[in-house]
């Protein structure tokens, strides 16, 4: 367990899930490159993504909200189309790994996307995931197909996972 002198210096002691703000994308993005440096999204692939809203949600783990500079750990953000929501990114630094961090931003993506009226939630992870895979099937992901070779230049499957969000009907087909 964690405590107070494991935090970062002038981290606070409530971490919290929010909604991304402009102002957190240097951070969200430098995050990003540290995470995924062969495949990051870069500062202008940010702002689009926020400026898309509302069709895009994206939201930050924030470990200081009491402050008026935040300390991003992690961010998540996804895409609705009509009953479908997708996944479009997870990334919780190393540091705050274990610490559920990942389960509260999916959590909360599925909060959302159950408000905007989503049947089911959907979402594309590298094979060689493990954390990934085993954050996914906890929360009730099953996979439907994959997609060979999907991650360049590596060369890595994509698994595209299925969930369905729980108070809405039932979908049948593909």
């Amino acid at each position: 367990m964690r405590t107070a002198a494991d935090r970062p210096a002038g981290v606070g002691s409530r971490a919290v899930v929010r909604p991304m703000r402009w102002q957190d994308l240097a951070q969200v993005t430098a995050l990003e490159e540290r995470l995924y440096p062969d495949s990051a999204w870069s500062p202008a692939m940010w702002w689009g993504e926020l400026a898309a809203r509302p069709r895009r949600h994206y939201l930050v783990v924030d470990l200081d909200p009491d402050s008026p500079r935040p300390v991003v750990a992690g961010y998540a953000g996804l895409t609705l189309a009509g009953h479908t929501a997708d996944v479009m990114t997870i990334g919780v630094d190393p540091a705050q790994r274990g610490l559920g961090r990942g389960g509260e931003l999916l959590s909360a993506l599925h909060e959302h996307a159950r408000g905007r009226g989503a049947r089911e939630m959907l979402l594309e992870v590298r094979a060689d995931n493990r954390a990934a895979l085993a954050l996914y099937a906890a929360h009730g992901y099953r996979t439907v197909s994959v997609r060979r070779g999907y991650y360049q230049p590596a060369g890595v499957d994509a698994i595209v996972q299925r969930h369905e969000l729980s108070g809405g009907p039932a979908l049948t087909g593909d």
